[in-house]
């Protein structure tokens, strides 16, 4: 477990974090000043070092370069100890495990540096090996030009050796490569070292330059994770060397390792400059749910059109003209690169209205080949009577064509030029004649469903949000259950749900997988940190919606992480809480000869035999799910000040305990708020009273007055 590293926010595998030494080192980060090596085991044993808050130690090691045979590494391995100060053990991807350390230095990095496949193998199968919130440390390979792309990675800490080599070698290095320093006219750089005139700048002075130069990729680097634009980075500045191209191209096949690191929802824009954007995790997620989570529960026709600059595309001013010539009496999905196709009710939800492209008026290869087979999933998934294809000749009809011979479907074409032309339009309103409109009503509940099936899964739509009604006004909708209680709300900011407590419990008792974090005994308020997380979906990602439940509260918010690191970690804020409900001690009553059961008990509770005043000392402690048989209760506490009513068939019996009704056949008292104590939570005592075995006629509680109703 660490005590010394904390991930503090996350853009994919990239991390910023913090190494809580004595003097805080934000990461990712040069790690130098703050290193001590307690040295190597090849040479003789050591002993365990004393350790200091200020440094990371690198605890006593056999290091292993890169193609040690595994029998070799097996039988060299060293028994790192449990030490109480920062820590860091040495790895290679073949020995990564749980070391009890902060931080794991990867020992192979030099021999997989500069090799893309085997590179990403490495990070990827130490990474996963390693808890998750670990810092990772590659020593003597960072540069100013590839470290962006080892923080892209899952890289946190880095040195400035294989800087200070090249430039003792008199190669000067920047973000876009290294130049040799004898072909500079000029310093291309305002760094300290770069004030010497370039007639007196020296390898020396070479070397000063890469240091700072590094500090300043990874302050950008930083930056960009912080924005969560990191890969926007990467895909321009890393075009300088081959290898680092083709690197992130390797970690876009590891799609479940970034995958499950990228957040589902986030405020960064998308940057589509490239043909590697159409591989980023959040552009396939989207194709991927679309295709296989929404579908369309609109009668009318399909109408194809082009997507807009703006975002929403709603708000654009070529979609309103598109509107107002529909005038809903077809269903919109827009069609655009990178992301494929956005139905309407999904306009808002992430990424689709949180991107920009280049516009160039022509389509690549790549483009057109992704956008065809996303639309072609599209339709064999939804059906439709009509499909409408309002689209221009460039690129969208191409692609039009392609699907209707692939699918052996009829589309028509309304647009004459341009799709805002005055005939285009014209075209579109009658080909749409004699279609009915669709309501508001069915507008508003369509797009909650939508959203729900993309967000929940495949049917979460209907199962979620069968009995609804819809308030406000787009896109500031809230959803209601047929008595009123609010169940969620749509972000617009981000186009998901907002679950209310009524709403999670809807989604807890439907068929709809939940995505669930267990925490121990306490009540969250604001957030739940790792350490107080027993369990968590595996499907759970950062951003997700949650249902929080342990045993003394229920809550729903937003994951921080995702599920496999809020087990592993053992430090950072695993989800925030939006609105929190406590979970009061209760009992069970089977009411008849079975014995009575205590169930969903968080702590200890007194249980007396017999029928005996409050201050015998005959007392038993069981823990939680222990059996009391047939017992009534009252409280412990002279504060709770009167009890509620079980009446059974022979008179009424006092019982103390909260809860609902669990199952056909049993019976609790729900007591009123204001005669909740923290007493109940704290010690209840139960008094056995010999009850009839007769079933109960009827349950009651204390009213306001204190009646029995």
């Amino acid at each position: 477990m660490t005590e010394y590293f904390e991930v503090h926010e996350r853009d994919g595998a990239a991390r910023l974090g913090e190494v809580r030494l004595a003097a805080s080192l934000a990461t990712p980060a040069v790690v130098d000043d703050v290193l001590a090596d307690a040295g190597s085991a090849w040479v003789r044993e050591r002993d365990p070092p004393a350790g200091d808050e200020a440094v990371l130690t690198v605890l006593p090691h056999r290091a292993f370069p890169a193609g040690t045979p595994g029998e070799v590494q097996d039988a060299f391995a060293v028994e790192y100890p449990d030490v109480e100060f920062p820590s860091a053990a040495v790895v290679t991807p073949e020995t990564a495990a749980d070391h009890g350390a902060d931080a794991y230095v990867l020992s192979t990095a030099q021999g997989i540096v500069g090799h893309a496949e085997t590179f990403v193998d490495a990070i990827v199968a130490t990474r996963e090996a390693i808890p998750a919130d670990t810092a990772l440390y590659l020593p003597g390979v960072a540069t100013p030009a590839n470290v962006a792309t080892l923080a892209y990675a899952g890289v946190d800490l880095v040195d400035t050796d294989r800087t200070v080599v090249k430039g003792t070698q008199g190669k000067y290095l920047t973000t876009d490569g290294e130049y040799f320093l004898a072909d500079l006219e000029e310093l291309p750089c305002a760094c300290p070292a770069c004030q010497t005139p370039r007639e007196s700048f020296d390898r020396e002075d070479c070397a000063e330059h890469n240091r700072h130069a590094l500090r300043a990729a990874l302050g950008t680097v930083r930056e960009r994770i912080r924005a969560g634009r990191l890969r926007d980075y990467i895909e321009g500045q890393a075009r300088h060397e081959q290898w680092l191209t083709a690197t992130f191209r390797r970690l876009d096949d590891q799609y479940a390792y970034l995958e499950q690191r990228t957040p589902v929802i986030r405020r960064a824009e998308i940057t589509a400059a490239t043909d590697d954007t159409l591989r980023r995790v959040e552009i396939q997620r989207y194709a991927e749910r679309v295709t296989s989570r929404y579908r369309n529960r609109f009668s009318n026709p399909l109408v194809l059109v082009p997507c807009s600059a703006r975002k929403p595309y709603s708000d654009s001013r070529s979609h309103g003209q598109f509107h107002d010539a529909i005038q809903y009496r077809a269903h919109l999905v827009s069609m655009t690169s990178p992301i494929g196709v956005v139905p309407q009710e999904l306009e808002l939800t992430y990424p689709a209205q949180h991107y920009d492209t280049v516009v160039t008026g022509r389509w690549t290869a790549t483009e057109r080949e992704f956008v065809s087979d996303v639309l072609a999933a599209y339709l064999r998934r939804n059906e439709y009577p009509r499909i409408i294809a309002h689209v221009p000749d460039e690129g969208y009809r191409g692609i039009c064509e392609r699907v209707a011979d692939e699918l052996a479907l009829e589309m028509e074409f309304t647009v004459e030029g341009h799709p805002t032309a005055t005939a285009s339009l014209a075209n579109l309103a009658s080909t749409l004649s004699g279609e009915l409109k669709y309501g508001k009503r069915e507008r508003q509940h369509n797009t909650v469903r939508a959203v729900a099936d993309y967000q929940f899964g495949e049917g979460a739509g209907d199962d979620l949000f069968a009995d609804i009604s819809v308030e406000s006004h787009y896109p500031k909708l809230r959803v209601r259950n047929g008595e009123g209680e609010q169940l969620a709300m749509l972000v617009p900011e981000y186009g998901v749900l907002a679950l209310t407590l009524a709403g999670a419990r809807r989604w807890v008792e439907s068929s709809v997988p939940t995505r669930r974090v267990e925490i121990d005994a306490f009540v969250p308020h604001g957030s739940v940190l790792a350490p107080g997380v027993v369990d968590a979906s595996p499907a759970v990602r950062p951003g997700d919606e949650v249902v929080i439940a342990g045993p003394e509260a229920v809550a729903v918010g937003r994951a921080r992480m995702s599920g496999p690191e809020m087990v592993e970690s053992s430090r950072g804020v695993a989800s925030s809480v939006r609105h929190v409900e406590e979970r009061w001690p209760s009992v069970r009553l089977d009411c008849g000869p079975e014995p009575f059961e205590v169930v969903d008990v968080s702590r200890e509770h007194r249980l007396v035999d017999g029928i005996r005043s409050r201050g015998d000392d005959d007392v038993t402690v069981v823990d939680r799910g222990a059996v009391v048989r047939q017992a009534t209760g009252l409280p412990h506490d002279d504060s709770v000040g009167r009890m509620d009513w079980l009446r059974f068939q022979n008179g009424l019996y006092p019982l103390a305990f909260v809860g609902g009704v669990t199952r056909p056949g049993d019976a609790v008292v729900q007591l009123e708020q204001r005669h909740r104590r923290e007493s109940l939570l704290d010690e209840v005592a139960l008094q056995l009273a010999g009850l009839v075995d007769s079933p109960v006629v009827a349950v009651h509680q204390v009213d306001q007055e204190g009646r029995v109703e």
